[in-house]
């Protein structure tokens, strides 16, 4: 979960005033030198918190918000908008050409991400806005990366332009988008060369490919780990470059978040997308409200419900649904909702967006290597035993196969099958309970039915 350390302190501070009926300029006081505190340790920008607190504490000592009902609701309402605030309102979108070829120039420094970002960016660009794009290798200073490019575009089925590290890079960058315009893709992605630090030879060289390619964006990786760093970065490649947005990767790990609050309010450019994780689907669009609630443990429902549409067939799911509701739930789509989940993300990255889950998730081991355990037991049964569970739950001696074929403890492959019964006996208990309250409407309309003695039982909870 980003910022994971900053959450939590901030949602100490705030923990103190919530709920609260009555509040005084003491009780602000001490909340604000916590957040003060919380916000200095995550490595933002020392007037970003000066000026981040002094109008959280302004606004909350008002007349208003001190005899408020609710004053301490109020207050945490008053941190969620000012951090927004810090990282821009709302989310920046992307700028394409009316027509014609839209080019955008990916900038940065060595071993940010940048790579990688370009195969991330042109995946969402074609799913999100149905583009059609190409990728440039122009990094000829470093082999390795036309090779991953070159391999991203292969595992993406995107074209890559390169033409090796023999020709100079206007010239390559001049002959990809001659390429672009016949092949007739509507938008390239240029992949410049980075370097350990920022001199005078890359610059002088990203604005000559600016010159030829009149990018509609020029994005900036910064690897979210880099701390007050970042706005050095920023800066010194703006100073030299029309940086129209950031791209922030690594954010998926408990990085302390000094680049996401300081980046906007120090050098006026937006954070465009964050990359949240290794895998060439994880990018999002950055949205300063939904990140300001997945900080103070609001969640995130809206990206959950974008994450499950993007991700999972509705037709499938309404399937699944219906053969669960029946009872006839099987091995087969036991997978199938493993797979949606592991397109999804982590686990952990998904119970993160729900709201109140963000403290509790700090007190549960969460493994995704489970999923891959489970599917090895799973693949490790007959197309028939997936179809008929119940034959694995009444024979020890399939259990050892299943054991041993999958390299899984005998215990664990147990533990699976008796809690994968458990949910088919619940689930078809639930079924007969929702068929024949169904019957008793057809018959009694107008009359409500008591249940039954002995009947609704089933109950319990089930979990994978």
């Amino acid at each position: 979960m980003p910022f994971e350390t900053l959450s939590e302190r901030l949602q100490m501070s705030l923990r103190r005033i919530t709920g609260r009926g009555r509040l005084n300029e003491n009780d602000i006081d001490e909340m604000m030198k916590e957040v003060r505190l919380s916000l200095l340790e995550a490595d933002v920008n020392y007037k970003v918190v000066k000026s981040f607190t002094s109008e959280v504490k302004s606004k909350a000592l008002g007349e208003k918000i001190m005899q408020s009902l609710t004053p301490g609701d109020q207050v945490v309402k008053i941190v969620h908008d000012e951090l927004k605030k810090l990282m821009g309102d709302e989310a920046a979108g992307v700028s394409y050409k009316l027509s014609g070829i839209s080019t955008f120039l990916l900038v940065g420094l060595q071993g940010g991400g940048k790579t990688t970002h370009c195969g991330k960016l042109a995946q969402y660009l074609r799913k999100t806005d149905k583009k059609k794009p190409l990728l440039i290798a122009a990094d000829i200073y470093r082999p390795a990366a036309i090779d991953q490019l070159v391999s991203i575009g292969k595992q993406l089925n995107i074209d890559v332009f390169e033409m090796g590290t023999k020709y100079p890079v206007v010239e390559i960058v001049k002959k990809g988008l001659l390429y672009a315009k016949e092949k007739q893709h509507d938008l390239v992605i240029v992949d410049t060369a980075g370097r350990l630090h920022i001199d005078e030879k890359l610059m002088n060289e990203l604005a000559d490919i600016v010159q030829v390619a009149k990018p509609d964006e020029i994005l900036l990786t910064i690897d979210a780990m880099m701390g007050q760093d970042a706005i050095n970065v920023i800066t010194s490649f703006n100073e030299k470059l029309p940086i129209t947005g950031c791209i922030l990767t690594k954010l998926d790990g408990d990085t302390r978040g000094g680049a996401a609050l300081s980046v906007r309010y120090l050098t006026n450019i937006p954070i465009k997308f964050i990359g949240v994780g290794e895998k060439l689907d994880q990018i999002e669009v950055f949205h300063p409200e939904r990140m300001a609630g997945r900080i103070l443990g609001m969640g995130d429902v809206v990206s959950l419900i974008e994450k499950a549409t993007e991700n999972i067939d509705e037709d499938e799911a309404m399937k699944l649904m219906e053969r669960m509701q029946k009872g006839i739930f099987n091995y087969n789509d036991f997978l199938k909702q493993i797979k949606w989940i592991k397109k999804m993300g982590s686990l952990k990255g998904i119970l993160g967006l729900i709201p109140g889950l963000g403290q509790q998730l700090k007190k549960i081991d969460i493994d995704d290597k489970q999923f891959s355990y489970i599917e090895a037991i799973v693949f490790s049964m007959t197309k028939e035993e997936r179809k008929n569970p119940e034959w694995i739950a009444k024979s020890p001696s399939r259990r050892e196969r299943i054991s041993k074929g999958s390299g899984r403890p005998y215990p664990e492959v147990n533990a699976l099958t008796k809690r994968f019964d458990d949910m088919k006996k619940q689930m078809q208990a639930l079924s007969g309970i929702n068929e024949q309250n169904y019957k008793n409407q057809i018959q009694k309309p107008l009359t409500p039915s008591k249940p039954k003695k002995g009947k609704g039982k089933g109950r319990g909870n089930f979990r994978f």
